[in-house]
């Protein structure tokens, strides 16, 4: 009777393992050498990518250092041809760069930068020049300027300033969204003239609340996509600020996987959950109208393919430092279903990807 009931049981498991949807691996390519830096030229970290109508590629990058270790300012704009050939930089000697985040190309072919170090967010036009800014940074004159502090809870947020800003995206009214990041853990939303409407968010855990904000992206319908990292989630509301839903990325790894750097974590982690399995570090979402999610994560350093409903609909990549390997993806470009641009931070480049078809 018990070997009659075992084998019942295991049938049974069978049966529903079976029943399981399996996310697939997709297969992909990376173009090697794709971006022609100048002799004399070199990224550091890549913290942003972005691609405009033309099909050219921005580069965000942590390059052009200036200043001594700690403090210095490390912010550099750089403009690329569709075939990777390099154009020019934009906003040499800018005001506002200090420690570069994210770079967005919006309907207009207008190129915003976050800048994190600053607490600035700039828009330049297509031609490159500087026509709209948000923010303030600190006074190099003031004796109290230095480094953020970051208390618990923060102090109160102030409209039209932020506190390590790290993204923007824009809905179909022209109204964009900024991602107001380390501290200040909020969503602010401005109108296409430049005016502040309103903010949502704080500090926290709970629908509404985030821990660190770092990406985020608009559907067609006014859907906000906010990559609320810390807690290892999508937080999607509309246009006002309403919560809608949650998605969260759960697909099974290696646990042999390595980190891109650093200890491997010790998992069930704990507390703000960066270095978690599916935590969404960068997220982008296709035009339209067939629209689909990229996010990816640091460890175990993959990127994910999801539908709009949250669905897993494939994975690919891991950590390392060669082609088609990940060092902590920083933003994502995704001008198709099948090309993405990557920015790595650990590994100091952009990955240009070919998706084959039917993934």
């Amino acid at each position: 009777m018990r070997r009659a009931l075992f084998l019942l049981f295991l049938a049974l498991t069978s049966f529903v393992f079976a029943q399981q949807p399996q996310v697939p691996e997709i297969q992909f390519q990376s173009v090697p050498n794709f971006l022609k830096l100048p002799a004399d030229l070199y990224l550091g970290e890549a913290a942003g990518v972005a691609v405009n109508s033309r099909g050219h590629i921005f580069v965000l990058s942590r390059g052009n250092t200036a200043g001594p270790a700690y403090g210095a300012a490390a912010a550099q704009l750089l403009e690329f041809a569709a075939d990777g050939k390099f154009l020019r930089e934009i906003g040499h000697n800018l005001y506002a760069w200090s420690f570069a985040h994210a770079v967005k190309v919006d309907k207009d072919d207008n190129i915003w930068v976050a800048d994190k170090g600053s607490d600035m967010v700039i828009k330049f036009n297509a031609e490159g020049r500087m026509v709209m800014v948000f923010g303030r940074k600190q006074e190099a004159s003031d004796e109290e300027t230095s480094p953020l502090p970051h208390p618990r809870p923060p102090s109160p947020p102030v409209d039209g300033m932020f506190r390590q800003v790290t993204d923007m995206a824009w809905d179909k009214a022209g109204n964009t969204y900024i991602s107001d990041g380390y501290i200040n853990s909020r969503i602010a939303k401005i109108d296409k003239n430049g005016n502040w409407i309103k903010s949502w968010g704080e500090p926290g855990d709970q629908p509404g609340q985030f821990n660190v904000p770092h990406s985020i992206a608009i559907d067609a319908e006014n859907h906000v996509y906010v990559a609320d990292r810390g807690n290892r989630r999508i937080q999607v509301f509309d246009s006002d600020g309403k919560f809608l839903r949650q998605i969260t990325i759960d697909v099974p790894f290696d646990a042999n996987a390595r980190p891109a750097i650093g200890n491997k974590p010790v998992l069930p982690i704990t507390g703000a959950q960066t270095m978690a399995p599916g935590s969404p570090w960068a997220i982008c979402i296709t035009p339209a109208p067939n629209q689909v999610l990229f996010s990816s994560d640091a460890y175990p350093g993959r990127i994910y393919k999801l539908g709009l409903d949250g669905k897993v609909l494939g994975v690919f990549g891991e950590s390392g430092k060669q082609l088609k390997q990940f060092g902590w993806i920083h933003e994502i470009a995704c001008p198709s279903e099948s090309e993405l641009y990557v920015s790595e931070l650990l590994n100091w480049r952009v990955q240009k990807l070919i998706l084959f078809a039917g993934h």
